[in-house]
């Protein structure tokens, strides 16, 4: 996939948990995860059961059958649906950022474990307007970008009821905080004096906001920003 107009860069069913907001970004990252500032995580993850089909002929001589059987999701089949989804939706602009390295072409390499955090937060352009879809409901990372399509081909199905439009689907959401000051982040962060000082207050007070810990996930949404920040400004 090409990271062109429209192409996934570095690309009932969990809808509940997904979150979406119109965000202003200038150059969302694939690789690692650039989760939405502000947006709290999951704390207990679950197994998914969102799946795909194969279905092959079993030869009995002189006849045979087809036979379907239920497969595990994988991640390049839920980039596919994912592609699909956006395509459908007209989306512009579209990176998909998630824990996962990336081969040359942008497709998640396959010979890599699960990594410990397998949220997936989507961005795009929807008529100019910039919006995020983020879940990590879901214990895989294949699962969660399954669960943003799933969820994107349903808000497609509210709009054909004429009700509302995908525009009014997806600025009913509350805007993300605005970007942090300078004296902001480098306050969050003891005041570094270089990137490794950043980095490593930044492990070290994660430890007791992230979410999963028993943390606050605004805390922890605000120590992910200052961390982006101070990535731009000490490296």
């Amino acid at each position: 996939m090409g990271a062109g107009e429209g192409a996934v860069v570095g690309v009932g069913e969990g809808v509940a948990t997904i979150t979406k907001a119109l965000v202003h970004v200038s150059a969302p990252q694939a690789y690692p995860l650039q989760w939405p500032a502000g947006k709290p995580r999951t704390a207990y993850r679950v197994n998914a059961a969102f799946g795909r089909v194969e279905t092959q002929w079993i030869s009995t001589g002189d006849s045979g059958y087809r036979r379907s059987d239920k497969k595990r999701l994988n991640v390049l089949d839920a980039y596919r649906r994912l592609q699909v989804e956006l395509d459908r939706l007209g989306a512009s602009f579209a990176v998909c950022s998630t824990n996962m390295e990336l081969r040359v072409d942008g497709i998640p390499r396959s010979d890599r474990r699960e990594p410990d955090d397998p949220g997936v937060a989507v961005y795009f352009q929807l008529d100019g307007d910039p919006v995020v879809l983020a879940c990590d409901r879901y214990d895989r990372v294949a699962d969660n970008v399954a669960a943003i399509a799933a969820h994107l081909r349903a808000s497609r199905a509210i709009e054909r009821y004429g009700v509302g439009s995908l525009r009014e689907i997806f600025r009913g959401f509350a805007a993300l905080p605005p970007a942090m000051s300078v004296d902001d982040w480098r306050a969050r962060l003891g005041n570094p004096k270089s990137l490794e000082d950043a980095e490593s207050v930044y492990r070290e007070r994660m430890k007791k906001a992230h979410p999963d810990v028993g943390g606050d996930a605004k805390e922890a949404a605000a120590l992910n920003a200052a961390i982006e920040r101070a990535r731009e400004v000490l490296a």
